[in-house]
């Protein structure tokens, strides 16, 4: 408990929490960026609006956690549990969910531009108007995942499973996929670009 007091009163940035138990934490707008919470137990906390740019939450419980507006540019989240965790309008760009848990989240408008998704687990998972440009989703699982109006130029879908997918009005441009990547049932892929190999006609 004194643990937990401290965190919503301080600024802990920077600060050795691996293994801490956090569940149900009121840490709304706490700053937390660079934070070692490797492997810590906040499911079901309150960290809306929180700073946590940089931390390492590899492994970490966020099951069920509140992240709305929360910072998390750069974090290092692989293999964290962020099923039904609530990422409305979350900051992830550039942060690494490689393996990460994120059945049934909601990500709707959350920033995920060039964030590491490859292998992660986002069945179900809510992600209308967010933007995933840049982002390396390959071998995901996206099954069932709401994409309505998001944004997925350049997006890295190699092997992703998207069936059942909601896809309308998501950009799609330059996306890149390959004979492995499974769509939605009657879904026309975009057109793949390929490099062309110029041939030189020799003159005799």
């Amino acid at each position: 408990m004194k643990l937990k007091k401290e965190l919503e009163e301080a600024v802990a940035a920077g600060k050795d929490l691996t293994y801490a138990k956090l569940e149900g934490a009121k840490l709304r707008d706490a700053i937390l960026g660079g934070a070692n919470l490797n492997d810590a137990d906040l499911e079901g906390a309150n960290l809306e609006g929180a700073d946590l740019n940089g931390a390492n939450l590899r492994g970490a419980n966020l099951s069920g956690a509140n992240l709305r507006r929360a910072d998390l540019t750069r974090a290092k989240l692989n293999g964290a549990n962020l099923t039904d965790a609530d990422l409305t309008r979350a900051k992830l760009n550039d942060a690494d969910l490689t393996d990460a848990d994120l059945t049934d989240a909601s990500l709707v408008s959350a920033n995920l531009t060039d964030a590491y998704l490859t292998d992660a687990n986002l069945r179900g998972a809510m992600l209308n108007g967010a933007m995933l440009s840049g982002a390396k989703l390959r071998g995901v699982n996206l099954r069932g995942v709401d994409l309505r109006g998001a944004d997925l130029t350049r997006a890295k879908l190699e092997g992703a499973d998207l069936r059942g997918a909601k896809l309308e009005d998501a950009d799609l441009a330059a996306v890149v996929f390959d004979g492995n990547t499974i769509w939605p049932d009657n879904f026309k892929p975009p057109v793949r670009h390929q490099r062309r190999t110029s041939r030189r006609t020799s003159r005799r």
